[in-house]
């Protein structure tokens, strides 16, 4: 906790002089100083709340213009932790505590939901907020399939709701202004970004097990087709099965490809192929720990996702990263800085900021507080003047569908063509199938 209460005393000076600007419109100091200041609060309910839940209901809470209303989870023990974690903050009011999101949901005193749940609540939650009138920061991946993409896209638009997705990257003024010299042809065009994802992950052994007292499984599972409890399961490893989760690619890879997205310009895929497997141990997951996702674009573009969940060894030093290649040499970031190369490898330029924090890539509470208060700050603001987030539904479904194009192709074992209007699959009714999936009775999301 030291670190966060480090980090609150600069949160607002870590706020002074930045202006945020990603795919959408940003805004500035001056304008964030117009809302803090407003009687009015936003106030927020964080649902699911383990781990990562936890440290955005303090990132929340910390907001001079926001509120942490109510603390939801099925774990009973989360809540008193992340309530705990609020009140460090200057938050005055101690939150409602609720188990059943649904609930949440009836409550017209809350104006926005947090979502940090396992990936298979993730849509359907999203969407549920917006016909019940709420605004939504999701977490990555915005969707388990394709399928609820597209729907939390439309919910969006027909609610009319502000729904920001949590690729913090977006929001980051260093980040940004590298992306913004790769657009005005610093390198020259860019045709490639090579994206990359390093761990040191164990195995996982699942056993059958009696459902914790303090767990309601049942929520739990929620749209998901029920499945018999087991030991090992929750609250991470469920990552690696493809009943909840979306393996490493939209785990952690769709941070990278979001932002080598954004900075190749480019919207839907024409090819994806993807190779790897579960190689480092003979264990219960399903999802591979060594996978390279490559991805065509139209205009000559390629984008490569490569991924070694249980190898930890850096790539230039980097345990995530990404790289640009252009005509006239390349652009390397971790998020948190960016270096500029010629064609023979000579550093050019170097651009870093102490303020955002650096990345700690494979910290699962919080990569880097500074982009948490940066990207909540832009939802704020766009739910207080009405206009897109910087990471808008639409764009995150774009970053996400790419790798779950990826994960497609690799189920089925072959590459796949794709429409680039839409990121829909063509010819290939196996993999099609993949597009979306089966719900618990009553659970289906429908806008």
């Amino acid at each position: 906790m030291r670190d966060r209460r480090d980090f609150l005393k600069t949160i607002t000076a870590a706020s002074v002089g930045v202006t945020i600007g990603g795919s959408a419109v940003g805004f500035s100091a001056k304008s964030y100083n117009r809302i803090v200041g407003a009687n009015d609060l936003i106030r927020v309910a964080t649902i699911g709340v383990n781990s990562r839940g936890n440290s955005m209901g303090g990132t929340f809470a910390a907001q001079k213009n926001a509120e942490v209303g109510t603390v939801c989870d099925v774990d009973e023990r989360a809540i008193p932790k992340a309530i705990k974690t609020i009140m460090e903050t200057r938050q005055v009011q101690t939150p409602k505590s609720e188990k059943d999101c649904r609930k949440v949901l009836e409550d017209k005193s809350i104006d926005a939901i947090y979502i940090a749940t396992p990936d298979h609540w993730h849509a359907p939650l999203t969407i549920m907020g917006c016909q019940a009138g709420k605004h939504v920061y999701v977490e990555k991946p915005l969707s388990h399939n394709p399928r609820e993409g597209e729907l939390a896209v439309e919910a969006a638009r027909k609610y009319k709701r502000v729904v920001q997705m949590g690729a913090q990257r977006r929001s980051a003024p260093i980040l940004t202004k590298g992306i913004e010299e790769l657009h005005k042809g610093i390198i020259g065009r860019v045709y490639l970004a090579k994206t990359w994802y390093t761990n040191k992950r164990k195995a996982t052994i699942l056993k059958p097990g009696t459902v914790p007292s303090w767990l309601d499984y049942e929520l739990w599972q929620g749209p998901a087709p029920r499945m018999p409890y087991k030991d090992g399961l929750i609250h991470y490893d469920w990552h690696w099965f493809w009943h909840w989760g979306t393996g490493e690619a939209l785990n952690n890879g769709t941070h990278e490809v979001d932002v080598a997205r954004w900075g190749l310009g480019v919207d839907f895929p024409t090819r994806v192929s993807s190779v790897g497997g579960r190689y480092e141990f003979k264990d219960d997951w399903e999802t591979p720990d060594t996978q390279i996702i490559a991805m065509d674009y139209p205009g000559r573009i390629s984008l490569i996702w490569e991924s070694r969940s249980s190898n930890g060894r850096k790539v230039e030093g980097l345990d995530r990263g990404i790289i640009f290649y252009g005509e006239n040499g390349s652009l390397d970031t971790g998020g948190d800085s960016y270096k500029v190369y010629d064609l023979d490898g000579k550093l050019l330029k170097e651009v870093s900021s102490k303020d955002e924090g650096a990345v700690q890539g494979r910290n699962t509470a919080s990569p880097s507080l500074g982009m948490d208060n940066l990207h909540v700050m832009d939802f704020l603001d766009a739910i207080k003047n009405g206009r897109l987030p910087n990471c808008d539904v639409e764009l995150g479904f774009k970053s996400v569908v790419a790798m779950q194009l990826g994960n497609i192709a690799w189920r089925v074992g072959r590459d796949l063509k794709i429409d680039p209007k839409n990121g829909h699959i063509l010819g290939d009714k196996d993999a099609q199938k993949l597009w979306s999936r089966d719900y618990e009775n009553g659970w289906k999301p429908v806008v």
